[in-house]
């Protein structure tokens, strides 16, 4: 489905085009043509492949779903794939963004995501000193919003770390616990193997040879670069927390499980005294001392009475009971 598709000269937009006009602005001098499809059919992308003659490897790789973050050079344009990040019901939903970035051109491609662009348009339209520097100011602010859009991420992961982590020390809930952290550690690993191959990618643009579309835009991509920077190392904490969590967790349900043996063991071995003293004087022989005798048995029971008192009165004050 085509969002947008307009015309910009010096930074200013000249107007909304349609797809049959987009070859007549290519080749005007200074225009450059900004089109934007989300969950495009095949014919739709096969028609933009004509009009902005894009490698067949390339449209390609935004056909697939769930490529790995990517830049791709292919002559003049460069090709960058980007993860789409969003939380859903407390589960983390996968899209993908695709640009098309040539030297008058950007072809951005959303699949499966809910949140649109228009205010990276917008934004872009109200800087025109940032946006007469073409397509590649246009990148920068799409995979800029991209990155916001995993600093959401992972506010809100935090936020479910912390809710789990209050309820750590909570008893009988080590099972729901675990399940719990498993689920955030898999969440975390989607925000990681997003982030790090993006960051990868986009560090071509501060070293080495860098793109000929981002020849002048090295500080707007480093601070590209630093905020995913920051976002890696904010998920590898969490990661270490996670797993220092799901430690604690086990060794509290460990502790619990101590707690109920200790009780068995007490209640195990008072029981296990009355049965003693039960089975000696049960056992059916014709001569026994205190058989015959008129206080035998009150005092059988009161021995009985006696020592398992004793013995739950030590397991109570060592903790067992």
């Amino acid at each position: 489905m085509l969002i947008n598709c307009a015309a910009y000269k010096q930074g200013y937009k000249l107007a909304d085009i349609a797809i049959e006009e987009i070859s007549n602005y290519l080749s005007q001098s200074g225009v450059m043509v900004w089109v934007a499809l989300k969950d495009p059919t095949d014919a739709e992308i096969k028609s933009m492949q004509a009009e902005f003659n894009l490698h067949e490897l390339a449209v390609e790789s935004a056909q697939v779903r769930h490529e790995r973050p990517k830049i791709e050079e292919f002559g003049d344009v460069v090709f960058s794939l980007a993860q789409l990040l969003e939380i859903k019901e407390g589960k983390i939903s996968q899209g993908e963004l695709a640009i098309f970035t040539g030297p008058n051109f950007v072809l951005s491609i959303r699949k499966n995501y809910s949140k649109d662009f228009l205010g990276v348009r917008a934004r872009c339209e109200t800087e025109p000193q940032l946006l007469k520097f073409g397509p590649a100011f246009v990148l920068y602010a799409l995979i800029d919003a991209v990155v916001d859009g995993y600093f959401e991420v992972l506010d809100k992961l935090e936020v479910l770390l912390e809710i789990v982590e209050e309820d750590i020390f909570r008893k009988n809930a080590g099972r729901l616990n675990i399940e719990r952290l498993y689920k955030l550690k898999r969440q975390v690993s989607m925000l990681k193997h997003a982030t790090s191959p993006l960051l990868e990618a986009f560090a071509k643009f501060n070293g080495g040879r860098v793109p000929a579309i981002g020849a002048n835009m090295g500080e707007y991509f480093r601070d590209l670069t630093d905020h995913l920077s920051r976002i890696n190392a904010a998920v590898d904490s969490m990661r270490e927390t996670i797993s220092m969590a799901i430690q604690v967790n086990l060794s509290m349900v460990t502790i619990e499980d101590g707690e109920v043996t200790k009780k068995l063991a007490a209640w195990a071995g008072i029981f296990a005294v009355a049965t003693a003293f039960a089975g000696i004087w049960g056992m059916n022989f014709e001569v026994m001392p205190e058989l015959k005798w008129a206080y035998g048995y009150p005092t059988a029971i009161g021995a009985i009475i006696c020592a398992t008192s004793f013995l739950y009165w030590r397991f109570k004050k060592a903790g067992w009971l």
